[in-house]
């Protein structure tokens, strides 16, 4: 996400870091690499223009140029600015007073409005414990009904579907009424698609609209048809009143202008962004954690969000024990392995944390793939459960057995014992020092 224009940004930045004051020339010689960087990414031109003229005109001020540290000062204007482009009105979903809150979903087919309908669902019930109601509007693209009552099986999430209905409208009239018996939080209705902006869709949509009164009209649009989305997105609000964005396929979008465009371009505010195929890889969307990404700060907040969900409380407070008296085994580095599997690809997970965007390319490609988990897993799995606790005793012909029982090579049973003998050592020095009451800070 963001990749080509992180890299180019940041080396701009450590130019400006590293010098001790910086002249007018300079800020405006750094500032057009700035503008080139964002119309690579296919930010839109407007948007572009306006945000550099905003940023030197701050940053060319005296208080600027003459500061302790200017280059750190320019990174400070240039985060607001990013942070002002990507805001735009109420960023969260807003419930209705009475439930069910209706939830519209409109798009161009193939931006993934039915899978993107599932994941919301989900992502409510996770996040806030509220169930929600599934209803199959799309009776134009084949087979898009099942699939979404393929997808609520799968997530334990109720579908409304009508078999053989014709009329988008009425299924979406007693959709609702199927809602309100529920008494579920959420009624999201999925709709029909075209490949593009066309009359009798938009009739369609508009007219299912006028039939919910809906309490947010999301447009669910694909990211990495960059400056398409931004113009199909001032058509539908244009046509119809948006109220939100969802962007998808975002992870898969390296030069990122449609998520640093739409809203500027729109006014729409981009509520969730997809970043995955997976069920849970849609999050909400947050102006400053985007623009800390943009400019490889990491987003620390989204990735405690990501560990609250996937790890289990209780079991996190036994850990904690573990580490503060140093008991910590290859059972619970298997434990935590899984955790952090289940918050999501590890590339995505990494990408969370600052500076990653700087050491990526220093890190083996190898290391950052999803099968170098799988095979860390399968070298503790092939460890008796005494092995696990002491791996001390894991000798030559133990380390044998464990590789041909994991499919992977002694070498690699190797680097993992030594890596974990660094990790206890570490834990150990930290547990006397806490034990000496100078190491309280690091176990709040």
């Amino acid at each position: 996400m963001f990749d080509a224009l992180t890299q180019k940004l940041n080396a701009i930045f450590q130019r400006l870091a590293n010098r001790g004051r910086l002249t007018e020339q300079e800020v405006d010689s750094a500032l057009r690499e700035v503008r080139l960087a964002l119309l690579e990414a296919d930010v839109h031109f407007k948007v572009a223009r306006d945000f550099i003229a905003r940023v030197r005109e701050r940053a060319v001020g005296q208080e600027v140029l003459q500061g302790i540290n200017p280059g750190h000062q320019v990174v400070k204007i240039v985060y607001d600015e990013l942070t002002h482009v990507l805001s735009a009105g109420e960023h969260r979903l807003r419930p209705a007073p009475q439930p069910p809150t209706v939830v519209l979903l409109v798009g161009l087919q193939g931006s993934g409005k039915t899978t993107t309908a599932a994941k919301l669902a989900l992502h409510l019930r996770r996040t806030g414990g509220q169930k929600s109601l599934l209803v199959a509007c799309d009776l134009k693209r084949p087979a898009a009904v099942q699939q979404l009552q393929v997808l609520g099986r799968q997530l334990d999430i109720p579908v409304y579907a009508e078999e053989g209905a014709t009329s988008p409208v009425a299924v979406a009239r007693n959709g609702l009424q199927k809602a309100r018996q529920l008494g579920v939080h959420w009624a999201i209705f999925d709709t029909g698609g075209r490949l593009h902006i066309a009359e009798e869709m938009m009739e369609e949509v508009r007219q299912v609209k006028d039939a919910l009164s809906p309490h947010e009209v999301l447009l669910v649009v694909d990211a990495m048809t960059g400056q398409d989305a931004v113009r199909s997105a001032g058509e539908f609000h244009q046509r119809l009143g948006l109220t939100g964005i969802i962007l998808t396929k975002l992870d898969g979008d390296a030069r990122g202008g449609a998520a640093l465009s739409i809203t500027a371009v729109t006014g729409v505010p981009i509520k969730f962004i997809g970043v995955g195929e997976r069920p849970d890889a849609l999050e909400a969307f947050y102006p400053e954690r985007m623009a800390q990404r943009i400019l490889g700060m990491g987003d620390v907040l989204s990735l405690v969000e990501k560990a609250q969900q996937a790890v289990d409380q209780q079991k996190a407070r036994e850990l904690q024990k573990k580490l503060e008296t140093a008991k910590f085994d290859l059972q619970d580095f298997l434990e935590q392995l899984r955790a952090l599997r289940r918050m999501g690809p590890l590339q995505q997970v990494l990408e969370h944390l600052p500076g990653f965007a700087q050491m990526k390319g220093k890190i083996p490609a190898e290391e950052l793939d999803e099968g170098y988990l799988k095979r860390i897993e399968a070298i503790i799995l092939s460890m008796t459960p005494q092995e696990r606790q002491h791996p001390e005793i894991i000798d030559g012909s133990r380390r044998r057995r464990i590789a041909r029982g994991s499919g992977t090579t002694v070498q690699d049973v190797n680097a993992l014992l030594k890596q974990f003998a660094e990790m206890q050592a570490l834990m150990k020095r930290l547990a006397q020092l806490r034990r000496r009451g100078l190491g309280g800070v690091l176990w709040r």
